[in-house]
């Protein structure tokens, strides 16, 4: 009997580690990829943070001066301000209009009305930003679509170029934000809703609930994870705008809608000052990990 299972453990073991060598075959190249497109340029990002060097010449090393600067520059302090401004359109909007929307679709009988109704929600998703922002900026414009309906309704008197005034550019391109991704948000809650258990909403309906107690004792408590998700992505997505600001704003008027990533785009490749965009770089992505991880550790809190 010994001796049986003896080559029966050799066996397993010998096919454990077969499972691990597989198992690393398939890890490696998505593991080189990795290192190569994103921890070697991190740090060399870091490297370069230390140095001033305009990318062709020869570089000279200055310390932590370059952080020094992106804390005591008022333009730089002033786009990560943009930035933490555009969270309310990147995320509080879109997630809680998302919200409503999922719950009100939830409520429709299955058919063509309820999909289409999903298809057109969710196709700013598919289309560029880069498209999505050229096409809101002519709708924007003094005599845009936005200005057109305002006179057809008679609000002309409101009418204005959007992106061209200093009060209004940052609200106006938080928008587009707010367009786009709320069709993310609403799919993902409709998701989210289909998982929930139909027995508790018929519970509380017998109770004599309303629509409110239901979606606010039921449904929002039930999406935990989904809020999680795109609270998530959407911080991320405000912290870290590009696109959208590049090609409508490209940070003005002014710098009214100058945000981090425009700002390390013009450091680095107008102003050609690599160490001082390499160190805005990296304070920008541990201001998005202070933002998201926390995030994240009270979502697992409140799982609990």
């Amino acid at each position: 009997m010994t001796g049986t299972i003896a080559p029966r453990r050799a066996r397993g073991r010998t096919a454990a580690r077969r499972a691990v060598l597989i198992g690393w075959l398939f890890t490696i190249p998505a593991l080189l990829a990795y290192i190569g497109f994103v921890v070697y340029p991190l740090l060399t990002g870091v490297q370069y943070s230390f140095y001033r060097w305009n990318g062709v010449g020869p570089s000279e090393w200055v310390g932590f001066a370059n952080y020094l600067r992106v804390f005591t520059d008022p333009d730089l302090l002033g786009s990560i301000g943009n930035a933490f401004i555009l969270i309310v359109f990147f995320t509080a909007i879109p997630v809680s209009a998302g919200l409503v929307l999922a719950n009100l679709m939830r409520s429709m009988r299955p058919g063509p009305f309820s999909t289409v109704s999903q298809t057109i929600l969710f196709l700013p998703q598919i289309i560029p930003l880069a498209a999505a922002g050229i096409a809101w900026s002519w709708m924007y414009a003094q005599t845009g679509a936005v200005n057109q309906i305002l006179g057809a309704v008679g609000l002309g008197g409101l009418a204005r170029p959007w992106l061209g005034d200093f009060q209004t550019a940052l609200p106006a391109v938080g928008l587009i934000g707010s367009w786009v991704l709320t069709g993310l948000c609403t799919v993902l809650f409709l998701t989210g809703i289909g998982k929930i258990d139909s027995s508790l909403y018929e519970a509380i309906r017998l109770d004599g609930a309303g629509w409110l107690r239901e979606f606010t004792t039921i449904t929002v408590p039930g999406l935990r994870q989904e809020i999680s998700v795109l609270v998530t992505i959407t911080v991320i997505a405000a912290l870290s705008s590009f696109d959208i600001i590049y090609t409508t704003t490209l940070g003005g008027p002014g710098r009214s809608t100058l945000v981090p990533g425009i700002s390390i785009y013009r450091i680095g490749f107008t102003q050609s000052d690599v160490g001082l965009a390499s160190a805005f770089g990296i304070v920008l992505m541990v201001l998005v990990l202070a933002c998201v991880l926390p995030l994240q550790r009270l979502a697992k809190v409140s799982d609990r």
